[in-house]
């Protein structure tokens, strides 16, 4: 029987009305959608994948797709170009792709086969979802905070984290304080990574590493002929930082007369390099550090007071480690990770007797210092967990010896101060506590029972608010 006139006038799927209403739902959806031929260049880009990536359609139409996303598995394990080798699509695979404005934002990825009417294969698609608002939620149940490089659940850095963006998006001078081995220069890369010079260079000199003369040349360069031995021109570290960030560490070791230098860069934004017949511009954000109180070197007269005005038109201020302990089982988890990199080993992490040593140390080197045992104990350990015997002597000696103080008690000892600090922080807000503890709250509950602490009878709920 033939077919009906209805029938044969009916519109097959390819038809504008079919590919209209596919525009729309694909438009309408909140996923990023993306397709490409067989030669990888994008050939469709819905709105929520401009939204999401920041780069408009007419941009990212004809790019190949990994020059639009720049994802973490574009080069070794591109999502795409296994459902074309296998046939097998993916479903929910995590990865990041990088924004327009350079931000790592975090998705779950999808693909699937393109084919023509033939069943040939023509291309593939990709749909990509935004977990950012599930990362920030999940890093807030853990009880952590995180900027840039910089990770902590201590409410002391949280205050600093705070900061930083609105400190970033300006070009004042910045004065970062704190102990040695604080992480002051991780601080001012974040600044440098948050602002709107992020693309231009990050710079940084110690300015305690080296005697004045060759600091000078260092900073601001110099012309050829300007000393014996000067064969060529040589651009200080100013010139080199041109449109980003010069970080100054140890600035209050710098002489009284390199501080006027200084000084003048900092109030006209013009140099002198060695040897020159006329000054540079500065086009560069200067973010200084030191380990020294500046304001009572002013008071002694070894600090220029006008100088140390001008570093510090926003100071930020380092905690020690000492006072963050909560931060420790981070930082261990942070430099486990980098150091299996570093030393091709797959170290799963350190025992329980390993963490309580490190909790109860008080780090006059603070974050240095327990990256350098850390290390230490790399090279000796073979296993799959760091253990006493892979730390430093020096680290072991004070706790080990005697005999009344095992590490039982030592574990004991370091959770009841971990609790009782977070509860006074908190006032005694219990729930409050365990989130900044990154324990479910049954937990705390029953580590309080076990470890005999004496608590007030009033939840802190009442007088702090739920939380």
């Amino acid at each position: 029987m033939s077919p009906s006139p209805r029938r044969r006038d009916s519109a097959p799927p390819s038809s504008p009305v079919s590919a209209r209403s596919t525009d729309i739902i694909l438009e309408s959806i909140s996923d990023g959608v993306f397709t490409v031929d067989r030669e990888w260049h994008i050939t469709s880009f819905n709105r929520a994948a401009e939204q999401i990536t920041g780069i408009p359609r007419h941009e990212a139409i004809g790019r190949r797709c990994s020059d639009v996303f720049r994802a973490s598995m574009c080069e070794v394990d591109c999502a795409l170009r296994g459902t074309q080798e296998t046939g097998t699509p993916v479903i929910n695979r995590s990865a990041f792709i990088v924004n327009a404005d350079g931000r790592r934002v975090p998705v779950s990825v999808s693909t699937a086969l393109l084919r023509d009417g033939k069943g040939r294969v023509v291309g593939g698609a990709e749909t990509f979802r935004d977990l950012s608002v599930v990362e920030e939620l999940r890093k807030e149940l853990e009880g952590r905070s995180q900027v840039g490089d910089l990770v902590s659940r201590s409410p002391a850095m949280r205050e600093l984290f705070e900061l930083l963006p609105q400190v970033a998006a300006s070009d004042a001078t910045v004065l970062i304080e704190g102990e040695t081995g604080t992480g002051k220069e991780l601080v001012a890369k974040t600044l440098h990574a948050l602002s709107r010079r992020r693309t231009g260079p990050c710079v940084a000199v110690s300015c305690g590493a080296l005697p004045d003369t060759l600091l000078e040349s260092e900073l601001f360069g110099y012309r050829a002929g300007a000393f014996t031995g000067a064969m060529r021109n040589k651009p200080g570290r100013f010139a080199l930082a041109e449109g980003g960030t010069l970080f100054l560490d140890e600035i209050g070791e710098v002489s009284q007369a390199l501080q006027l230098r200084l000084l003048r860069v900092l109030q006209e934004r013009t140099y002198d390099p060695l040897g020159a017949t006329a000054p540079e511009r500065a086009d560069v954000r200067v973010v200084a550090a030191t380990n020294r109180n500046l304001a009572e070197a002013v008071r002694n007269g070894t600090f220029r007071q006008d100088l140390f005005y001008r570093i510090s038109v926003i100071r930020l201020d380092v905690p020690p480690l000492r006072k963050r302990k909560e931060d420790v089982p981070l930082l261990v988890e942070r430099f486990v990770e980098r150091l299996n990199r570093r030393h091709g080993k797959s170290i799963a992490g350190v025992t329980a007797d390993v963490m309580a040593l490190l909790m109860a140390h008080d780090y006059p080197g603070n974050v240095r210092e327990l990256e350098n045992i850390l290390e230490h104990a790399f090279v000796l350990c073979s296993g799959e967990r760091i253990q006493p015997r892979h730390l430093p002597p020096e680290l072991v000696g004070p706790v080990a010896r005697p005999a009344a103080r095992n590490m039982g008690a030592v574990v004991r000892t370091v959770e009841a101060q971990a609790i009782r600090d977070a509860l006074r922080r908190t006032r005694n807000n219990r729930l409050a506590a365990a989130r900044e503890l990154g324990i479910h709250k049954s937990t705390l509950f029953r580590k309080i029972r076990a470890l005999g602490l004496s608590l007030p009878d009033a939840d802190g709920r009442s007088a702090h608010g739920r939380r």
